[in-house]
């Protein structure tokens, strides 16, 4: 089963697109595994280096529309060989969104208050993040540095639950089929 938490990765910008997740010059690689050196290595983004900045993050938090531009499963899956599971955004590309679940993936949309809350409280600081999802119905993503902590909810219903429950796409049509 993935884990759903861990270090956050804050990614202060919007639109970044999946050129910018995996470089297109990559996506003739065999194996998803051949992907991981290459995460986020054509962001530009200042005080960013994702040579140094990836290792051991689980989750990024970033701004609006994550994902957009080509639409490709290698975005998703350069993440997932990378161990995160998680993106907490104000919205996504569609099409990324979507292969976010198919891969098992959280894609969590929050409000810009939320998100702006987020960068304002917690980038600056060494964060973890617990996506907590309660018996009766309720989710939350838990932010904590040091003592300081604080919840965030976030809805996460019908389908994109059940590719969760399964580990994605694969899983659910294993159960269903």
């Amino acid at each position: 089963m993935k884990q759903f938490g861990g270090a956050v990765l804050f990614l202060d910008r919007s639109d970044i697109n999946t050129d910018e997740i995996i470089p297109a010059k990559y996506l003739t690689e065999n194996t998803k595994q051949a992907l991981k050196p290459y995460l986020l290595e054509d962001l530009k983004l200042e005080g960013f280096n994702p040579k140094t900045d990836v290792a051991g993050k689980k989750v990024i938090i970033t701004r609006e529309n994550f994902g957009c531009g080509s639409s490709r499963e290698h975005a998703p899956w350069a993440l997932e060989v990378n161990g995160i599971y998680v993106v907490v955004a104000t919205n996504f590309a569609r099409i990324f969104r979507q292969n976010m679940y198919n891969c098992g993936m959280l894609a969590i949309e929050m409000d810009k208050k939320s998100i702006e809350d987020m960068f304002r409280t917690f980038a600056d600081k060494d964060t973890e993040c617990k996506i907590v999802i309660n018996d009766d119905g309720t989710q939350k993503v838990k932010l904590i540095a040091g003592s300081l902590s604080k919840s965030y909810p976030f809805k996460l219903e019908g389908f994109e639950k059940a590719l969760i429950e399964k580990e994605g796409w694969i899983g659910y049509a294993d159960s269903k089929y």
